[in-house]
């Protein structure tokens, strides 16, 4: 009997249809009146009364619902139509038909960021987004006719899609596909070329019980009840900070632009505060306890043009993993800023200018402040800032991830090994050559890179003259130059996978030791930031994602010198070459990794990268993390501590199937997520798959297809999560893991293809899918903390 109701009200929907159908028109201004937004947001009265009508609530009905099958595709940039369903203002929005990701852009967009670039839905009316809610006359039967987003799951119901095998041509799933923006007048056309194109789409329908509480809510005018009163506790820390940041003397100035300027684009938690809140730092108009007016710019360097204060501005939208990295504040940071910054002795005598010449250059810009300071800042947290530019909210990161490998581990260089007043003096004198493509704004030319390239290849080259002048005659690098992480700090090591146009960025070796590495400093650490975080537009030309990438080929390879200065000068020239292959007579000419001093480090065998990441593994200690004993076991019995018997055996089977390259990954998509379920329903396992694709070099002389080499490919195996957008969902009982790993192994006709897919697979046409989404999506938290967030299904494969 619960099912009947939501069903009448369905079924009679989709019969009668509403007036539009009726009177066979889609003038829709004579139907229902002019349109114009109408306020979502409930008075504490009106809620009230809302209640006691038994009205829909959206906070306790309708927000898990749309977050579970509706924020897990629509939840960033890459949106379609832009139509982000995480919070009441990005509903109210709506959608609009101007591309973010635009490589063929020669003028610069206006950015179109959530709660930045417009204060209500007016202003978004006159930035072109259109409405998917009802805005004439607030009556029962406007607000379901006039709604695209009403039309759009109608349409799921009338022509739902097929509950076996996989989804046919009609539905285009490639990740740059033409989209259909539709608008409430345009939807009869919409509806008549792509009947099979409603929501949730190319995934099965709401539940009847879902789609009668959407439905009821949106009829009801989706409103949202007031938010709750904030905190006496986060007020204070609030307060607290907010004053701190906002001294006035021109040393606290100048470092907490710095600062900012580092952390504007992650989610601050306040220590011991509940997991859900989250917050941004931003530039105000307005002072502490006054209502927060952000200033707009594009970047966090651009010129404020007046008096501002920066100021913790709450996250309210839901939060999906993809552009979710999380910085913590408590009194132990605040302590940690003022060690770094007001206890060691130097004078700011100036503020630097806005201009972005200056501003765009770290070096420039705060060339006063101390560079242990600045670097040992970035370390104690470089998970969170290496993430910035491999995770933000960019979401798409093509810029960033076609540059770097699918899997390499990075460490970091001891601060103070070299004379820092040297190190200063040799960064202030070539200050020019540091430049970056953000100091020309969104101006700069189609072939505008060749002068950044100029200027990056001329600093490796001065880079390594530097070190051939500074390091004791014929003695390199050894792994004192490696920093430790002070013993504990978990930061000192890093693996980052990427997974074609995103990537993740994790603590600890993960993985087999990979085919490259790298060794990040600080003028690498400060590149890498305002290059593809602060410096970065996504909605900039052509000629600034161009610059921005071909630049980011330089920073890779600095960091990759920095690494093979730790082996041995015989060996050098070939591990460099082994990673650039097909490139003969392309490579640079001057070997940019100081031929003529040997490393110190003292080689056992000729494994040089295998060694030398495990000697930086007991260097490092409790720094290094937990030893991976699935993908990298060194021994037969090798097992992980403090984990079930079930647990371990199910490891051993992982590591069967970790084992397998190349050719027998053909199956696998590149990141998975596999459920194995045992006896106990609450003890399912997850673990991660992850494919790690193989090419002959990524150079961006050449199109990456044509580098591939899938006889190369290997596979991580991950327990717990790694990822943000998963490809594929697979289903394993426990008993069944080994003729899992085989199937895997051996599939590779079509037919074999078939079994493993319909047999352990979860595909987009099955009925449970959402089901299984929700699970991980549940166990999500419980292995990463805070740091979790909704997985992203825009990528999910059609196989």
């Amino acid at each position: 009997m619960e099912i009947v109701k939501p069903l009448i009200f369905v079924v009679f929907l989709i019969i009668t249809g509403c007036a539009s159908v009726v009177y066979k028109t889609t003038d829709f201004e004579s139907l229902y009146g002019p349109s114009a937004p109408k306020p979502r947001q409930l008075t504490p009265d009106e809620a009230q009364l809302a209640l006691r009508q038994h009205k829909v609530s959206f906070t306790k009905d309708i927000k898990h619902i749309l977050d579970s099958r509706c924020v897990v595709c629509h939840g960033c940039y890459d949106a379609p139509c832009q139509l982000k369903l995480g919070s009441i203002e990005g509903i109210d929005r709506g959608g609009s038909k101007q591309l973010v990701y635009d490589f063929a852009r020669l003028e610069a967009a206006d950015p179109t960021r959530l709660f930045i670039d417009a204060t209500n839905t007016a202003a978004w009316r006159k930035k072109g987004f259109h409405p998917v809610l009802n805005e004439r006359n607030q009556t029962g039967v406007a607000n379901l006719d006039n709604s695209v987003l009403v039309k759009l799951i109608q349409l799921k119901r009338l022509n739902p899609q097929p509950i076996t095998g996989k989804l046919d041509a009609d539905y285009d799933l490639a990740f740059d596909h033409p989209l259909q923006c539709s608008t409430v007048d345009e939807f009869p056309k919409y509806q008549f070329e792509h009947p099979k194109w409603g929501m949730p789409y190319a995934m099965p329908g709401l539940s009847l019980k879902e789609e009668y509480k959407l439905l009821q809510w949106l009829q009801e005018g989706a409103k949202l009840e007031p938010s709750p009163p904030m905190s006496a506790q986060a007020t204070a820390a609030i307060q607290k900070w907010e004053h701190y940041f906002n001294a006035s003397s021109l040393k606290q100035k100048l470092v907490f632009r710095y600062i900012y300027e580092h952390l504007f684009i992650g989610h601050m938690h306040f220590k011991g505060q509940p997991e859900h809140e989250f917050y941004r730092w931003v530039r105000s108009k307005t002072p502490s306890g006054q209502a927060i007016e952000e200033i707009n710019t594009v970047r966090p360097y651009d010129d404020p043009g007046a008096v501002f204060y920066y100021r913790l501005q709450p996250v309210i939208e839901t939060i999906v993993d993809k552009n979710h990295f999380v910085y913590e504040l408590s009194d132990e940071k605040m302590q940690r800023y003022d060690t770094l910054f007001f206890e060691t002795d130097y004078e700011v005598t100036a503020l630097p200018s806005y201009e972005a010449l200056i501003a765009a250059n770290p070096f420039s810009a705060f060339s006063q402040l101390p560079l242990i300071s600045k670097y040992q800042f970035l370390l104690d947290d470089a998970q969170y800032f290496v993430s910035g530019f491999i995770k933000g909210p960019v979401c798409r990161g093509e810029s960033a991830t076609s540059s770097i490998r699918d899997h390499f581990w990075v460490v970091f260089s001891q601060p103070g090994m070299i004379d820092q007043h040297k190190v200063s003096a040799a960064l202030a004198e070539n200050n020019q050559i540091l430049g970056l493509p953000g100091e020309e704004s969104d101006e700069i030319s189609l072939f505008g890179f060749s002068k950044f390239d100029k200027y990056g290849e001329e600093y490796l080259v001065r880079k390594n003259a530097f070190y051939e002048q500074v390091l004791p005659k014929g003695q390199g690098f050894g792994l004192q130059n490696i920093w430790d992480g002070g013993g504990d700090n978990q930061n000192a090591a890093l693996t980052i996978f990427r997974h074609f146009d995103s990537a993740t960025v994790s603590k600890g070796f993960i993985g087999d030791t990979p085919l490259t590495g790298w060794v990040i400093d600080y003028p690498i650490f400060e590149r890498l930031h305002y290059l593809l975080v602060a410096g970065f537009n996504v909605f900039g030309t052509a000629g600034h994602q161009l610059a921005t990438r071909t630049y980011m080929d330089i920073v890779r390879q600095d960091a990759e010198d920095n690494f093979l200065r730790f082996m041995p000068i015989s060996q050098r020239q070939a591990i460099y070459n082994s990673w650039y292959l097909g490139l003969d007579g392309l490579l640079t000419d001057k070997p940019l990794f100081n031929i003529t001093h040997e490393t110190q480090v003292k080689f056992k065998t000729t494994d040089y990268k295998e060694e030398f990441f495990e000697q930086i593994r007991q260097k490092l200690g409790k720094a290094a993390g937990i030893s991976d004993s699935i993908n990298h076991c060194e021994q037969a019995s090798c097992t992980r501590k403090g984990v079930s018997s079930t647990q371990q055996s199910v490891d051993s089977q992982m590591r069967d199937l970790a084992k397998l390259k190349g050719l027998e990954l053909k199956a696998l998509p590149e990141m998975s997520l596999l459920r194995i379920k045992t006896n106990d329903a609450q003890g399912d396992l997850v673990y991660t798959l992850l494919v790690n694709k193989a090419y002959s070099n990524i150079s961006r002389l050449i199109f990456q297809n044509s580098l591939r080499q899938p006889e190369n490919d290997t596979l991580t195996v991950v327990p717990g999560f790694v990822g943000s957008y998963p490809n594929f969902f697979f289903n394993v009982e426990k008993n069944q893991l080994g003729e899992f790993v085989s199937l895997v192994r051996n599939a590779t006709s079509e037919a074999e293809l078939e079994q493993l897919y319909s047999q352990y697979g979860i595909r987009r046409t099955n009925p449970d899918i959402w089901q299984h989404a929700d699970w991980f999506n549940q166990q999500h938290p419980l292995y990463r903390g805070l740091e979790a967030g909704l997985f992203d299904l825009n990528r999910y494969e059609n196989l």
